[in-house]
Order: structure tokens, then C-alpha cells, then sequence
């Protein structure tokens, strides 16, 4: 999953500061816990560097530096967007990034004590976001298919964490995906997505949710994979009101946005039992948020809210 033999250090990211970005090189560096295809480092308050640690990083980060500013503006939460480049190197063969910081805690990490809010804050997030995209948007490479196109990684999963890792009646849990696979696809035109809307992936302040991180897997195509979201950050109880306030998502949508849940919150179980084996890439927090987001997947009604 990542690249060891560049070993990412705080001198070395000074040093490409000092010689690429010499007007930031005096802020405080220190590095961030988290992150998957990038090594954060915080660099002073407002900014950080993201450098990548495995072979897509650079193409995530290229995506980002196009087109972060074009959906930035109209977003109401605080989401990262590009500051400088760092261009490849002989002290690191890579395109690196500064961006802006979105201060909060990651939602793997803490929790929502404020569903309501939350909800409302998600939904607005997603209505300004999935708007139909121009022709050039990207699209998704190991994610946006079908749920019936992506059968194969739903077994993979439930096989490679076993039926006493997932904390849930399988037989349940099959049962959600079949549906989804069952669902009618997606009929209207490519939206924004952000792609990969996770507990990693969101920001926590006073309780409720404040920022968008992470855009690197965003592509244009069917809403349910960003509404997976509503299992999958939302407390018990909050999702009825995200779908009532988001509005757009019909009986299908909402189908096919429960089994890709389940899917999803499949995959959080296994990183978090890699990570409790302390194998690579493994997450150890994520497999808690993993197993309370199949639990809400499991006791919410696959229909609700009725489709306006």
C-alpha cells in the first residue's frame, strides 16, 4: 500500500520548503497522524503539506490542484484547496502540495454529539456538491459502478474478515446488499462526488461536522456513493433527517446508498483489523466506526424517507 523505501521526514520536508517555497520554510512543521495515500505535515496554523507515499498520490494530488478551486466556492463547509506545488526533485521524486488546513478533529477519533446538526449540515454539503458535472469531470476508477458490478469486492471482504470480525448477523448483512444490488441504476446525469466520504474523511467541531477533507478519489457519477455517507457518519437516528433535508435521493438512490454502505463500512472493519494486527495500512480506529456504521446500516429501513 505504501512506498517504504522513501522515508518521509520532517527535515526533508524543511528542506523542500527551503528550496522550492523558501517564504514558508521558517513556520513550524510538524506531522499529522492519519492519511493513506499522503504523509500530512501541519505547517504552521493555516497550511499543510501532503506528501505522497504511494505511486497514485501525485495523478490524487494533480486531480485536487484542478479541481478543488473550481468546486471550493461553493461549498459550505471548509474543504482543503491548493496553495503551491511542489515540483519532483532529487530529494523527492514526487509532486508534493501545500494546501489549506480544515481545523477539527477526524471523525474516527471522536464522535457527534449534535445528530441534527449534523445531518443538516451533511445534506447541504452534498446538495451544493452533486451538481451535474461538465463532460471533463473524472471518472471513477475502483469505485462509482453498480453495486452489482461490485459484488466481488463485498465477498472479498466478508470473507477476509470472517463471520466473528464483523459484529453483525452476516445473513443481515447480505441481505442489505442484495437489495442494493436489486435497486435500478442511477437514470440521471453524472454528479460531483467526493467519493470517499468516511469517518477519515470528515472533521469534528463542537459536536457536529465541519469540514471535508481528502478530494482525492472525487470523480463525477451516481449520488449513492457520497449517501452512503448518512450510515456512515451520522449518529443513530440522524439519518431520516439527512434524507429529508437532502431531498434528490429517490427510493432506488437511497437502495443502492444502504448496501454501498455496507460495503463500505465492511471495508473500515477489515483496515481496523489490519490495523490491530499491525499489518500495513493498517487503521486501528477505523474498525470501531466500521462496525457502529453496519450497526446502523442494519437497523434503519431501507426505504426512508419516503422519496419526495
Amino acid at each position: 500500500m505504501t512506498d517504504s523505501e522513501i522515508e518521509i521526514t520532517a527535515e526533508l520536508v524543511h528542506g523542500l520548503l527551503e528550496d522550492q517555497h523558501p517564504d514558508l520554510a521558517g513556520l513550524a512543521i510538524r506531522e499529522v497522524a492519519g492519511g493513506w495515500d499522503n504523509q500530512m505535515w501541519r505547517l504552521g496554523d493555516e497550511l499543510a503539506v501532503r506528501m505522497p507515499r504511494t505511486e497514485r498520490a501525485p495523478d490524487l494530488q494533480r486531480k485536487e490542484h484542478r479541481w478543488l478551486p473550481v468546486l471550493a466556492p461553493r461549498l459550505p463547509l471548509p474543504v482543503p484547496t491548493p496553495v503551491r506545488v511542489g515540483e519532483p526533485s532529487a530529494s523527492f521524486p514526487r509532486l508534493w502540495s501545500i494546501m489549506t488546513w480544515v481545523p477539527g478533529e477526524p471523525l474516527d477519533y471522536t464522535s457527534i454529539s449534535r445528530g441534527d446538526h449534523a445531518a443538516d449540515t451533511l445534506a447541504g454539503f452534498l446538495r451544493a456538491l452533486h451538481v451535474e458535472a461538465p463532460a471533463e469531470a473524472p471518472t471513477g476508477s475502483d469505485r462509482g459502478a453498480h453495486p452489482k458490478e461490485c459484488t466481488d469486492g463485498f465477498e472479498k471482504f466478508l470473507q477476509a474478515i470472517g463471520p466473528g470480525g464483523i459484529g453483525a448477523d452476516v445473513r443481515a448483512v447480505r441481505a442489505v446488499w442484495d437489495d442494493a444490488v436489486a435497486a435500478p441504476e442511477w437514470e440521471g446525469p453524472p454528479v460531483w462526488l467526493h467519493g470517499d466520504l468516511h469517518p477519515a474523511n470528515v472533521v469534528v467541531s463542537d459536536g457536529t461536522l465541519s469540514g471535508v477533507v481528502d478530494f482525492g478519489d472525487m470523480f463525477a457519477g451516481d449520488p449513492a456513493w457520497d449517501l452512503a455517507a448518512a450510515w456512515l457518519l451520522l449518529p443513530a437516528g440522524a439519518g431520516s433527517r439527512f434524507f429529508e433535508v437532502y431531498a434528490h435521493a429517490d427510493e432506488a438512490t437511497i437502495r443502492r446508498a444502504r448496501g454501498l454502505a455496507a460495503l463500505k463500512s465492511l471495508f473500515l472493519i477489515l483496515m481496523g483489523q489490519n490495523g490491530e494486527r499491525g499489518l500495513p495500512g493498517g487503521k486501528p480506529t477505523w474498525g470501531p466506526a466500521g462496525r457502529a456504521a453496519l450497526d446502523r446500516v442494519l437497523t434503519s429501513s431501507s426505504g426512508w424517507p419516503s422519496p419526495a
